[in-house]
């Protein structure tokens, strides 16, 4: 089949374009620069330069490709991470999950797209009510913590527009945290070396449940949405979610850091504010049960404790 990747040079892009030209697609990559246009041809796509912003751009990127499946695997997120100001922070983000979400799914329509599939969070979104491990099925939250609830209207008006298509077997696929080549959570990685530097403590009591995914098992999911699953969502996570007090301690020792740093709530809430108070201590993880039924799709890192050696040893 054909498919369009919006976002072929992110983290994820790297790892889904090869993926796809070797399962025998004919990938098109978008790409916002002239001089990743190569980097694009390495990975086995032809690439396209479009500002996803543009509906004009846009429009004419995907009526070139003719594609029978759009990917879309934007975001824009940077090194200088301020979870104080956290809607700034996603911002542009957010843009590229409303404004060219609409202009994906426009241009798709016209061209008679058949698949589209969209990036979304496992993560903080879900309600921090009841079970400790959220479904698909299970609620949002109504009422998130201050200066999150733009970045929460994006998430949600993402999925609204995906799954509501009509015309299209619209899936969104709600990824864990990533780790392993490329991102924060690997050998020369960001947050990594936060941890190194003990400068991502546990807030609290540390109970906040956060489900991870090493990023190659995400890509092999995504691969197989682009022929398998049925309009909905999916939580694409890895078999076990965890407590920042035991996975935050734990990735310390793979990392041969000493011991993450305990502070108390109100001390996290003064230094870095609400938000990462949240995070740490009150959001949920996912269960993949549905992934694995409907996409048969299985993570070759089952858990995040394998997974962090291997991505620190690499």
């Amino acid at each position: 089949m054909k498919v369009l990747v919006a976002g072929a040079t992110g983290a994820m892009g790297k790892q889904l374009l090869p993926r796809l030209a070797a399962a025998g697609h004919e990938v098109t990559g978008i790409t916002r620069a002239e001089a990743k246009l190569d980097a694009v041809r390495s990975l086995g796509a032809r690439g396209v330069v479009a500002d996803v912003l543009d509906p004009d751009d846009v429009a004419r990127v995907v009526a070139e490709a003719e594609p029978d499946v759009i990917v879309h695997q934007l975001t824009a997120l940077s090194r200088d991470f301020d979870l104080r100001n956290f809607d700034r922070t996603f911002a542009m983000t957010n843009r590229l999950r409303t404004e060219a979400i609409d202009h994906f799914l426009a241009a798709g329509r016209a061209v008679g797209v058949k698949r589209f599939i969209a990036q979304s969070y496992a993560g903080w979104p879900s309600a921090r009510t009841g079970g400790s491990v959220k479904s698909e099925d299970d609620p949002l939250d109504p009422h998130p913590a201050a200066g999150m609830q733009a970045s929460h209207d994006a998430i949600r008006y993402l999925e609204r527009a995906v799954t509501s298509a009509g015309w299209v077997e619209g899936i969104v696929l709600r990824y864990g945290g990533f780790y392993g080549p490329g991102t924060g959570l690997s050998a020369g990685g960001e947050q990594l070396q936060m941890i190194r530097e003990r400068k991502f403590p546990v807030v609290g009591d540390g109970g906040g449940v956060w489900s991870f995914i090493q990023i190659e098992d995400a890509a092999e999911a995504t691969v197989a949405a682009v022929t398998r699953g049925r309009r909905g969502i999916y939580n694409i996570v890895d078999d076990e979610p965890a407590a920042v007090a035991e996975w935050l301690p734990a990735a310390a020792r793979a990392a041969g850091a000493r011991p993450p740093r305990h502070v108390p709530r109100w001390v996290g809430r003064l230094v870095a504010g609400e938000v990462p108070v949240v995070m740490m201590t009150e959001v949920r993880g996912a269960s993949n049960e549905k992934a694995k039924r409907e996409l048969g799709w299985t993570p070759r890192h089952p858990s995040w404790r394998q997974g962090f050696a291997e991505a620190v040893a690499a």
